[in-house]
């Protein structure tokens, strides 16, 4: 008899919690923002550098991770026609080394990710939906290749070319990759950054109504932004307390619909609801993928 199919591994239900974004051309800030506390680093070599200055970025970029071999780091390379074949042949060997992955920006078409995947074999793979096309694309992107880790949105580049800045509209184009993540057993995406440096209450209300929407985590430009965005994604003692309360009574009663113990309607559905809130409070205690941590040396 053939040997039995081994079980897919579960997706994991969470990425970084915070993406901050530190530009190429500036090698001098990427220990400090290595020491932000962000979950995840990623040096831009894409919109934050300058043309003439691409190759300068990338230089420092590869001398970054080759020789100091960070947690957690990931590159934003340039589209593949536009410099990021340039990118790939600097970062090349560094999966692994320093390199935890690598945001792809502006794709449109899992041809796209394939062909970026078989230009940098061993590294985690995080495409960026950023266009009408991409957004019609998006299941077929996060199901491109078995080493996409997690699929993003850019609502800058969505809104130039959709000719909007509605957020109703924004905000379900959105929704739109976040269903095609989960769809295809990937992480729940992260938020896009918030332009405003200085608006940490509405960085903070904004990222609230993306957590309760499905989103988790957050792009973020400045290390200000960070804690305010972890505050918001850690589960409140009350919400810890009542799924606790939820899971044991379903280990205790079974998970049939019923009366549960806080007086609410509870069933099956409730049940993993509240499992999913525990399991999130274990990973954002744990190491996720992309977690950063300062450089010990």
């Amino acid at each position: 008899m053939p040997a039995p199919t081994p079980a897919p591994t579960p997706a994991p239900l969470l990425g970084p919690r915070s993406w901050l974004f530190v530009p190429g051309d500036r090698p001098e800030r990427y220990p400090k923002a290595l020491a932000a506390g962000a979950d995840a680093v990623v040096i831009d070599l894409e919109d934050a550098v300058a043309p003439a200055r691409k190759e300068y970025a990338r230089r420092s970029a590869a001398a970054f991770l080759r020789e100091q071999r960070p947690h957690g780091v990931h590159v934003r390379i340039n589209p593949l026609a536009d410099g990021g074949r340039e990118d790939l042949a600097a970062l090349a060997g560094l999966a692994g080394e320093g390199l935890a992955g690598l945001r792809l920006p502006k794709v449109e078409s899992a041809r796209q990710v394939r062909a970026v995947a078989g230009a940098a074999p061993g590294v985690g793979l995080w495409p960026t939906v950023e266009s009408a096309l991409g957004l019609e694309h998006a299941y077929r992107i996060a199901t491109a290749h078995p080493r996409v880790r997690g699929l993003l949105y850019g609502t800058g580049d969505l809104a130039a070319d959709l000719a909007t800045t509605d957020p109703d509209v924004l905000a379900a184009c959105a929704v739109r990759v976040l269903v095609a993540a989960r769809a295809a057993g990937l992480p729940r995406p992260p938020l896009s950054v918030h332009p405003d440096l200085h608006d940490l209450a509405g960085l903070a209300a904004d990222t609230r109504r993306g957590r309760e929407r499905g989103f988790h985590g957050r792009s973020v430009i400045h290390p200000a932004h960070v804690p305010v965005v972890h505050a918001v994604f850690a589960p409140t003692a009350a919400e810890l307390a009542a799924a606790r309360a939820v899971v044991a009574d379903a280990e205790a009663r079974g998970t049939g619909a019923r009366t549960g113990p806080d007086g609410r309607f509870t069933d099956a559905a409730v049940v993993r609801r509240a499992r999913t809130v525990l399991a999130a409070a274990a990973e954002d205690r744990a190491d996720r993928i992309g977690h950063a941590e300062p450089p010990t040396r």
